[in-house]
């Protein structure tokens, strides 16, 4: 299963791009439909107005999309990641200019 470093974003119940956030590893199956982060399982939908994915046990709304190195992850707002310890030497090489694990290519 690829794992990705991933911008995560909590959509539902919160204002556009004020909802708690992560950078954090998220795992997909080969057909990038569904992912795995934190004990959860999110199907890819189209159709929701601010996300892309919504977690199938609790109908939440997640926005998932690669990290941006100049950290403007979030559109709207100024709501800054926490960054999980696992991934934080990969992330912190990101923002120097290494690529993301996966990412080699782009």
């Amino acid at each position: 299963m690829p794992e990705r470093v991933m911008f995560v974003q909590l959509k539902s119940g919160h204002d556009i791009d004020r909802g708690p956030c992560w950078i954090s590893s998220v795992r997909f199956t080969s057909s990038w439909q569904t992912a795995y982060w934190r004990d959860r399982t999110l199907r890819r939908a189209a159709g929701m107005f601010d996300a892309n994915f919504y977690d199938v046990d609790t109908d939440e709304e997640f926005w998932l999309s690669g990290p941006h190195r100049d950290r403007s992850d979030t559109r709207y707002s100024t709501v800054v990641p926490q960054v999980d310890d696992d991934v934080r030497d990969v992330y912190e090489a990101f923002l120097n200019g290494a690529p993301l694990p996966g990412r080699e290519q782009g």
